[in-house]
């Protein structure tokens, strides 16, 4: 439970690299998420070249940690994998959001940046980075050894809580 508490959303970066082991945990933790029919309708594009991350920042308003961050892992979907058509945006959060805990988890900062469904980045993305049509960019996670401290806030709201009606 603690890095579900501890998680925040880290937008400064050391400029320490992050080590392949680790970014294998980050994968094998986003591909244990649940999915619908387990059709795991998902692909995974690791990012550690400089000059990518940074063309990046021109086609993501929100994505200037990545002139710092030593890397990201776009979380693509692909509708041809689906067994339940249009579950492939449930199952890709799912596994963006293992990601970002196992980052926690490995001592390590995180961001969720949106690319679906604004299509200017989905294209913008798909462009740069040479995915084929079928396949949908979803999100964009930067990641690294974080150069800030966030207090986790307590976000539980009673009154947005239901039991058996509304």
């Amino acid at each position: 439970m603690s890095a579900i508490f501890e998680r925040r959303s880290i937008r400064k970066f050391t400029n320490q690299g992050v080590a392949d082991e680790k970014i294998q945990k980050l994968l094998e933790a986003a591909m244990a998420a649940p999915s619908a029919g387990n059709q795991q309708p998902w692909h995974f594009l690791v990012l550690k070249e400089r000059g990518t991350l940074t063309q990046i920042t021109t086609i993501h308003p929100h994505a200037m940690m990545l002139r710092e961050a030593p890397g990201a892992i776009l979380i693509c979907g692909d509708p041809t994998l689906e067994k339940h058509q249009g579950y492939w945006i449930q199952d890709c959060a799912a596994a963006t959001e293992n990601l970002l805990l196992e980052a926690v988890e490995l001592g390590l900062g995180a961001v969720w940046l949106g690319i679906y469904p604004r299509e200017d980045r989905v294209q913008g993305i798909r462009q740069l980075l040479g995915i084929p049509p079928e396949v949908i960019p979803f999100s964009l996670i930067a990641f690294g050894y974080p150069n800030e401290k966030k207090e986790p806030p307590f976000r539980f709201k009673a009154e947005r809580v239901h039991y058996d009606k509304w």
